[in-house]
């Protein structure tokens, strides 16, 4: 989900600077092995001007990164340079690639708005970009659902890379496929998901602006046109006027998608939670405590099975809050933990390695 908004910066970026006519270079992670405080797709945008946009580390690569990136201005051709911790897991941390991690990392002048990207991704569509790297040649396809753009050079290798793409379309990450002489490096990219905030009170608002900044795409829906003031909220936060009833006229709920109820009205609540398990959304969070969770669990009539399955109420983890603002990270990192299917605890207690999917 970070990828997504990170990539859509990046790319509205280089149109930018494609326009105004200046020179950059864009860095990409191609691969990680082992622990990498980023993943493959991560984006390093470096102009001529100095700008930097995005990143590929946690901080520590991107001097080494952006150097790269000016003689790659300079000279144009792609480079692609790996970063490795090692065995030292103290040194690998410090290079910022994490314990016995190594990066990959592909670093290519800009030579073009990649205008097919910024379409895909200004549209919320899944789309898969595949780029071959042959020496100092790089070719780049990108393929949506209804849609392909770009050649690799050949028809046989752009029909191998359409089937590789159509098979990761909806998902998101990257893997590399064939050998260095000829390399395909596959990037799948899907939209962020979706969260409804149920009230647009100023506690609402601190929820909207953690969820925002961690990649979620945020509608804002009440019924009381006082809360949606546009200035109240970031840009490219959808406000929604409606009540609990005209509620899913208004918004196209998916499994994937979330919903936090945070209205402090039982009624408004109870009619909207109701309006909501009519819906496909998977997660229905609810604020309040426990007592009156116990009261909009009677009041809708539903087995604790059917209440228990989708509705998170109280919403949040329990990690101790006093104010909006906490209240909002816990809810966000429940919002996180259940979109990864993860049970929340600390790292410490978890055997497996961080980065790998549960």
């Amino acid at each position: 989900m970070k990828q997504w908004m990170e990539t859509r910066a990046v790319f509205d970026a280089v149109a930018q600077v494609r326009a105004a006519g200046q020179h950059g270079a864009l860095a990409t992670v191609i691969r990680v092995n082992g622990s990498s405080y980023r993943h493959e797709g991560a984006k390093l945008l470096v102009t001529d001007d100095g700008t930097v946009v995005g990143n590929v580390s946690g901080g520590c690569l991107e001097q080494d990164v952006i150097e790269v990136a000016r003689q790659v201005m300079q000279h144009g051709r792609p480079v692609r340079r790996a970063w490795c911790g090692g065995s030292d897991e103290i040194a690998a941390w410090d290079l910022g690639v994490g314990c016995e991690g190594e990066v990959e990392i592909l670093i290519e002048r800009l030579d073009d708005a990649r205008d097919a990207e910024r379409h895909l991704l200004a549209a919320e569509e899944p789309f898969v970009v595949v780029t071959r790297v042959r020496g100092d040649a790089l070719a780049r396809l990108v393929v949506s659902a209804n849609e392909v753009h770009g050649s690799l050079g050949d028809t046989t290798t752009d029909a191998r890379a359409i089937t590789l793409a159509t098979e990761r379309l909806g998902t998101d990450g990257g893997t590399l496929v064939g050998s260095d002489d000829d390399l395909l490096a596959i990037e799948a990219l899907r939209p962020p998901p979706r969260l409804v905030v149920v009230s647009g009170a100023d506690d609402a608002r601190e929820l909207v602006q953690v969820a925002q900044r961690v990649g979620f795409s945020v509608t804002v829906a009440d019924r009381r046109p006082g809360w949606l003031d546009p200035s109240r909220f970031a840009a490219g936060t959808r406000l929604v006027h409606a009540s609990a009833d005209e509620l899913l006229e208004h918004i196209v709920l998916r499994p994937e998608d979330f919903a936090v109820v945070m209205t402090h009205d039982f009624a408004d609540d109870t009619a909207t939670v109701a309006a909501l398990l009519g819906s496909a959304v998977g997660y229905i969070g609810v604020l309040g405590p426990r007592a009156r969770t116990a009261r909009l669990h009677s009041a809708l009539g539903l087995d604790t099975e059917q209440f228990d399955e989708r509705v998170y109420a109280p919403v949040g983890l329990d990690i101790g809050t006093d104010g909006a603002e906490q209240v909002a990270l816990a809810i966000v990192a429940e919002l996180l933990a259940v979109r990864s299917g993860r049970r929340p605890r600390s790292l410490r207690d978890r055997v497996a390695p961080i980065h790998v999917p549960t």
